[in-house]
Parts: structure tokens; sequence; C-alpha cells
């Protein structure tokens, strides 16, 4: 019986201590079976990364997965290694399978009847569980299978949704006690006469965080439940039966020799011991010996040319029984000796049995022997799941590098030829680095460096908020320097205006900084600290909607002003806001009705709504981005924002005749205003309404960059401007909650506006959820490249459209492309690097997981960036092409006349 993320917590209590009374009072039968001997539990140590797939793996075949296991979470295969369901199949057990279908996909055609769920859906609390109970009594009088499997999803699904502590989790719990005795009394206890032949195994595949979530390596993550329930156990007390530890693969082995079936080859798992102690010396030692054996063959696999044999009885001098050698040296040699020595004294309690001499100190020494090399084999082959084709790793991380030289030498020879063609600004050179390059230089230098700490990859956030707030501290520094006017000028509002700006500006932006560094206490080891959204939990649920509402009404007046300002067909314009105004308040009524503190209600209403939302948000921004090049005048550049911001006068008269610089602009930015609005608006629909308002501050942050980068013009490089939005978006990823840590990662989100499981679907709106930041970053480049002085680009008088592309889109997609390219490499060489480190499952390897998902992250954002100005640029074309034929067919009639 799997109770999927069942912390064994609620069950055995943590820290030597009973659970908590609400616990208890939850599941009494299960608390009564471990108080009078009929049960004993343990904490099992489960293996990071801490989801359903890999840790069932782990429980019938004894071996620990790659952290790749879950990616193909979401899309499990059949399982082709040795393990406990294939060794029951072939001598001849029956087996049946009730709950979630990962089972069904793991091991295909073994089961004589089925009855599977889908894992996914987590907003199902009730159902998915009563899937599994309406066969259970049906099931429990039948007497053709030998195997039940039975995986409850609903406490998991619970976790998800309110967390540890919400209000359904005590009711899920009773109703698991309420089966645990259904099958105790029906056939546990009526069995027990056949000399104790039937066995219960609750089992919980992980446990869960405060908040519901699993995939790390925390204690609560990983703290997992198995209890063996049968007739009796040789236990002392209650704290005897609740205050033992085990790890999760030790599952294997012990029900592979209990039921009398091979260990399947690839464990890595101990005996418990405690389950054999029905049986005789003998049979107990025999098991040891199994287990040794299979193991030694397994190290026979990893180390070539070992070779064991017992050791000679002149090892153990005299009095063979008083004292063991010492093991060390070599891998193979403390192994050899290990093995040797248990083997030994296995030999020689069985001369002494055969004697009848009955010394039970020599049987309590054989069994230490063999468990001291059962353990340190145990733990060696579990690191030793990391080693890989060193050869072939050095291959990619070289094609790694050479990408990663690609990108640096375009972005470097297109920073050099624009700086060639363009006006050059007052503080700008090419050959010498000003400050701004070294210390974006440096902050990629100490990313780098930080990448080999441990404690620095799980407190990653505090790295990004740091090198942010002090490179925008920076500018603000060098704009108030740079006043060269006195103490009276200084309040000259209509001489210094644009300076005003640019200073206001740097503030918003460090003062939203400041208050999304402190919404949530991020990473791994300060969760605990006090920070704004748990002051807000305490508060109240009403002060969470508040948030949520203050937070939807000033992300849609916000968008209505960035609409004010484009320049486009009236009408159009009109349509777009009231488009967008209209998807803002469908997200504020469902907000209103349907959203509660900690989760987003299941109705068929909220599902029907979100659906809606969807298709809104969608029409309209298509409908925007598609329509805009087609109705945004060309007729001079005089439709360029006001003042003049968008076209420098120093752009050439041919340049602006030619082509519709001006318009191209305008419908950039229409384009970008877009997809910012209807990213913030999916946004506030998706994510835990605890981190509504930081959507917001990072919508204002960027386009107060934006109004920044637009005003000083030429005052900074490109690229650098570019550095700085990446900063931005990788600072706002962490303040929205995120961490290195799988736990962190938002599941249930993912089902807002499903009424079924997909795994696409579901996948694309984790995505959404998990990297709304960096994305609303990658997106508002779209507004960057339209509100950037075009003197910066250095349009040759000679240039034709591809050639203006290319200087437009040239730097804002290099920059994001290199320094994500500089992180992917040197953290891949790392993680090479750290192959055997002690944390490799736990930090390492999540964090390079994300890494990767950063990198998807960005070349689509990327692409969606290039395919709109590259859209823009062939209506643009096309229209003028149009115009020209037009003309030319006019001049023809004219002639005619």
């Amino acid at each position: 019986m799997v109770v999927d993320g069942l912390p064994a917590e609620f069950v055995l209590g943590k820290d030597s201590q009973p659970p908590s009374l609400a616990m208890m009072g939850a599941m009494p039968y299960s608390q009564s079976l471990l108080a009078n001997g009929m049960a004993i539990g343990y904490h099992a140590k489960a293996a990071p990364p801490t989801v359903t797939m890999p840790r069932l793996k782990a429980m019938v075949s004894g071996a620990i997965g790659g952290f790749l296991d879950v990616a193909f979470n979401f899309n499990t295969q059949a399982l082709l290694d040795d393990n406990l369901l294939g060794q029951f199949f072939r001598i001849g057990w029956k087996m049946v399978m009730l709950g979630d279908e990962t089972w069904l996909k793991l091991f295909p055609q073994l089961f004589v009847r089925q009855d599977g769920v889908s894992s996914f859906f987590v907003k199902d609390t009730v159902v998915v569980d009563h899937n599994v109970s309406r066969h259970l009594a049906n099931e429990l009088n039948q007497d053709d299978w030998h195997l039940l499997i039975l995986h409850y999803l609903g406490l998991d699904h619970v976790g998800h949704i309110g967390g540890r502590k919400s209000v359904l989790m005590a009711p899920k719990l009773r109703e698991m006690d309420e089966v645990i005795k259904m099958i105790h009394l029906n056939n546990v206890l009526p069995n027990a006469d056949d000399q104790g032949r039937t066995l219960l195994v609750v089992v919980s595949d992980h446990g869960m965080t405060d908040g519901g979530n699993h995939g790390g390596s925390s204690h609560d993550e990983t703290d997992s439940l198995v209890l063996f329930i049968g007739p009796s156990f040789k236990v002392s007390g209650y704290a005897s039966a609740t205050c033992n530890t085990a790890n999760q693969v030790d599952i294997t082995p012990t029900l592979a020799l209990l039921f009398g079936v091979p260990i399947p080859r690839n464990n890595v798992g101990v005996l418990i011991g405690e389950m054999l102690d029905s049986l005789t010396d003998d049979q107990q030692l025999r098991a040891l010996e199994l287990n040794s054996w299979q193991l030694l063959m397994l190290l026979g696999a990893q180390l070539p040319g070992l070779s064991c044999l017992s050791s000679d009885s002149d090892s153990h001098g005299d009095n063979q029984w008083s004292t063991a050698p010492t093991c060390s040296g070599t891998a193979k040699e403390k192994f050899c000796c290990l093995y040797s020595n248990a083997a030994f004294l296995h030999s020689l309690w069985k001369l002494e049995n055969e004697s009848r001499y009955n010394n039970r100190d020599c049987y309590n020494k054989t069994v230490r022997a063999y468990y001291n090399f059962l353990t340190s084999a145990s733990e060696w082959l579990a690191r030793r799941v990391t080693d890989k084709p060193v050869g072939q790793l050095a291959l990619g991380i070289g094609a790694m590098f050479l990408s990663c030289l690609a990108f640096l030498s375009l972005l470097f020879s297109l920073q050099r030829k624009c700086h060639e063609t363009s006006v050059v600004g007052p503080n700008i050179t090419m050959h010498r680095w000003n400050s701004d390059e070294v210390f974006i230089s440096g902050v990629v230098l100490i990313l780098i460096i930080s990448m080999g700490s441990s404690s620095m990859v799980e407190e990653e956030q505090y790295i990004w908020h740091f090198v942010t707030s002090t490179f925008y501290l920076a500018l603000l520094r060098k704009e108030l320097q740079s006043l060269s006017f006195g103490l009276p000028n200084f309040f000259c509002y209509k001489q210094h205006k644009r300076r005003y700006l640019e200073i206001l500006s740097i503030l918003v932006l460090l003062i939203a900084g400041r208050i999304l560094r402190g919404w949530h206490q991020g990473g791994v080891n300060w969760t605990y600290l006090p920070d704004i959204s748990k002051w807000l939990e305490h508060a109240g649920s009403s002060y969470i909607k508040s948030t949520q509402l203050l937070s939807g009404l000033l992300i849609v007046g916000l968008s209505l002003i960035g609409f004010y300002k484009a320049r486009s067909n009236r009408k159009f314009i009109f349509l777009a806001k009231f488009s967008f105004s209209i998807s803002g308040l469908l997200v504020l009524l469902h907000t209103l009705k349907y959203q509660e503190n900690t989760h987003v209600a299941s109705s068929y209403g909220a599902t029907s709504m979100a659906q809606i939302i969807y298709t809104v948000l969608g029409v309209s921004t298509f409908g925007t981005v598609v329509a805009s090049p087609w109705l945004t005048p060309t007729l001079s550049s005089d439709n360029c924002w006001k003042c003049n911001t968008l076209l420098s006068a120093s752009l050439s008269t041919d340049i602006e005749t030619r082509y519709p610089l001006g318009a191209i602009r305008d419908s950039a930015y229409l384009s970008g205003l877009a997809y910012a609005c209807c990213w913030c608006l999916l946004q506030l629909l998706l994510q835990q309404p605890i981190n509504a308002m930081p959507v917001f501050l990072l919508l204002m942050q960027s386009w107060a960059s934006m109004i920044y980068f637009n005003n000083v013009r030429l005052r900074h490089k490109p690229w650098i401007e570019v550095a700085g939005l990446f900063f931005l978006g990788m600072a706002g990823h962490f303040g929205l909650g995120n961490s290195n840590t799988l736990a962190t990662i938002d599941v249930a989100g993912a089902f807002i506006g499903i009424s079924s499981y997909s795994t696409l679907v579901s996948g694309m709106l984790m995505f959404c959820i998990t990297y709304s930041s960096p994305m609303l970053v990658l997106l508002n480049l779209v507004i960057y490249i339209s509100v950037k002085d075009a003197s910066s680009l250095g349009i040759p008088h000679d240039a034709d459209f591809g050639d203006l592309l290319k200087l437009m889109l040239g730097i804002p997609c290099l920059v994001p492309l290199g320094l994500n390219s500089i992180l992917l490499t040197a953290y891949t060489v790392v993680l090479l690097q750290m192959r055997n480190h002690l944390f490799i499952w736990s930090v390492f390897s999540p964090k390079y997981l994300y890494v990767c998902a950063t990198t998807v992250c960005i070349y689509a954002g990327l692409s969606i960036v290039a395919g709109t100005l590259i859209y823009i640029f062939l209506v643009y074309s096309l229209r003028r092409r149009m115009q020209v034929s037009f003309k030319n067919g006019l001049n023809n009639i004219s002639a005619n006349q």
C-alpha cells in the first residue's frame, strides 16, 4: 500500500518524539498496531530526486536512478532492469494493481487486474482515492492473487494544494487509516495461524515540505515511511517500533528474501534485520550471505579483477572470535577484507553449530561482520551511480565551449561594427573597458566561482539580488556625479526633466528590487526567517486577496498607460486597450470569486473561467502582434513618439526615407507591450496568490529600466544594458520564491483551467510559472528594441532591410545567449568535477536541471523576440513593395493620359 507523499513524521514522529496528538488522532488504528507490537515502522531515507517514478523504481529494484528521472517522471517508460515484480511474475505469481497509473507504465502486461488513475491531476483529492477503494472490498475477498498493490494519491495532492497543515490533511489520514484497518482485519489477522504468511507493507514514496512540494533533498522530503504490519514482531515497546531508520532501497532485498525470490541484480540495498526475527539463526545468516553475494557481484562489475576468498584462520589469531582484522587500503582490498572476514566467521559459526556449541556472542559477531560489509558496499555503490564516461562528457563540454566562443565572437564583432558606424556617446570608448564592463565581467566570474560551492548553489538568490542592486546603484551614482549644475539649478524642472526621469526610474527600480528581495526568504537554509509573504499569510487570507486585487488593478493601469504612449491607428489602439482591459477584469473576477490564499478552487466554474481567460488573452495578444505592422502608418517619422525619442537627429534623411524605421519601432513597441501585458495577466492567474504583487513589481522594474535606457541614449554600450536586464530577470526568478531545489516548483498552478490531465499542457504551464521572471524580461526586449536610440545601431548608408534587422536584433539576442552559454558551460564542467561529491544528487544535479531549463527559457523567449521582429520587417517590406507598385501604376496611368 503506497500512500503517496506521506511523511514518516506523521506516523512515527520525529527526533525520537511521538507524532503530534492531531496526527495520532488521525490514524488511531495504525498507532494501536505500533503500540501492540503488530507493526514496526521505519524512517526510510529516499534518495533525491523525491518524485514518484524514480522512488517506485528504487523500491522494486533496489537501484538508485539518475536525476534525469525527474523528466521521465512525466513520461514513464517500462522498467527493463531486474526487479521484484519481474521475479514474482517468473515464479507464477498473479498480481493486481489499483491506483497510480505509473505502475502500469513501469510494468505493462504484468497484472491480471488493474485500474489506473492519473497521478498529475493534483486538484483531485477525492475521486483519485475513491477509484482505488471502490475495488478493495471485492479484491480482499478474492483468493486468486498473490500480490495486491494499492497506490493512493490523494494525500500528495492535498499537500500540493494546501501544504502539510491543510485542513484536508487530517481527514485524508483518517481515510488511509481506515484502509489499513480493513486490510489488517480481513487479510492479515485471519492468516496469522498459517505461519504468518500475509504481510501488509505500507510505504510512502517521499515526504513533503511545509508547502506540500517535493523533489529536493531536505529531510522533510526524503523522510518517507515503511510500515511492516503482520501478526507480531519482536519489539519491546512503542519506541522500538517507531524509532528505526533504513534506506528506501533496503525494502527490495528484504521483500525478496522474505518471499524467496532472487535479489534484483542491481540492488544496492541492505537487508532490514528486524524483519528476519521470525527466522532461525541459520536462515538469518543465510539471508545475509545471499545479500552479500549479490552486492559482491555488483562490486565485481564496478571493480574489475575483484576476487575475494575467505580469510585464513591464522589471520584471526589463536582466539578466532576475539577480534576482527582491520580492513584498509584500496577499495578492492577493503571490500575483500570485509567480505572474507564475514564469510570466515559464518563458516566458523556453522562448524560450532554442528558441534552443538551454541554461543550467541559468536552469532552476533557474524551478523555484525556481514553488516559491516553490506553497509560499506551499499554506500560505495550508491556513490558510483554518478560515474559516467568522462570522454563523452568532455566531448560534450568541448561542443559547449565552441558554442560559447561563437556567441561571444559574434557579439564582439557586432558591437565593434555598431561602434564604428554609430554616433559615439561621450563616455563610450571601444578599446578601453569602462567600469560597467568590468563590473559585468566580474559578476560572471563570481557566478562561475560560486558554482563550485554547494552552499552558494543552495543560496544563489543572494548573489543575484546583490549584483543586480549593485549594478543599478552604480548607475545611480554615475547619474548623480554627472550633474554639473549647482544646487539652485537642480530644482529647475523644465531644464533637467530628462535627468530627473533617469534618476527617478533607477530609484523606482531599486525600491521595487528591495521589496522583491524581502518578499520571500528563498534558498534552502534560511527559509524559516521572517519575510513579507509569511507576514501576509499570518495576517490572514483577506490581506492576501486584497494584495492580489491591488496588483491586478496596478498591472491593468500600467498597461493602459503603456498603450496610451503607443503610436498607431487610433481605433486599433482602442481595440487593443479594450481587449486587454477585459482580460484584466476577468482575471480579477477569477481572483475574487475562486482563488483562496493557498490554492485555486477546482470547481467547474473556476476551470471554465480560466479557459475563457486563456482564450481572450491568446486572441488579444495574437491579434495585436499580427495586426500592428499592417495598421501602423508609414507616412513619416512623425509617427514616432513625442519629442522624436525613437529616431535620432543624427540619422541620415536618406535612411529615414528609404526605411519606415519609426513605423517599425511603433509596431515593435505595440507587440512588446501586448506580450508583457499578456504575460503578467497570465501570471496573476497561475502564480500562487502570495506572488501577485511581485509580478507587478517585476513589470514595473522592467519598464523603469526601459525608460532609463531610452533616456540615457549613448552613455552606455547596448550590451551592458541588455546584461542589466538579464540580471533583473534572474533576480526576479528568485524573488518569486524559486530556488535550486525542485521542492519550490509550483505543481498545483499547472492545473488551473485544465479539466483533464495533459502532460504537455500542464508541463508548459509549470514552465511558465517557474520561469515567469526571465521570460518577462526576454519578452520586454521587444520594447527595448523599439525605444532604444537608433543612432546606437550604427546603420550604414547602404544598408538594406536584412542589415537593419540584424543590427536591431543582434545585441539584444546575443547577450542573453552569450551569458547563458558561459554559465551553462562552466556549470557543466563543475558538475563533471563534482560527480563524486557528497551533495551531487541533493545540490548540484537539481541546479543543473535548472540551468538547462533556463537555457530552454532563453531560447524560447528569444525565438519569440526574433520571430516578432522578422514578421514586422517582412510585413513592412511587403507594404513597401505594394506602395512602390501602386505609385508606378499611378505614374503609368498619368503618362498614358
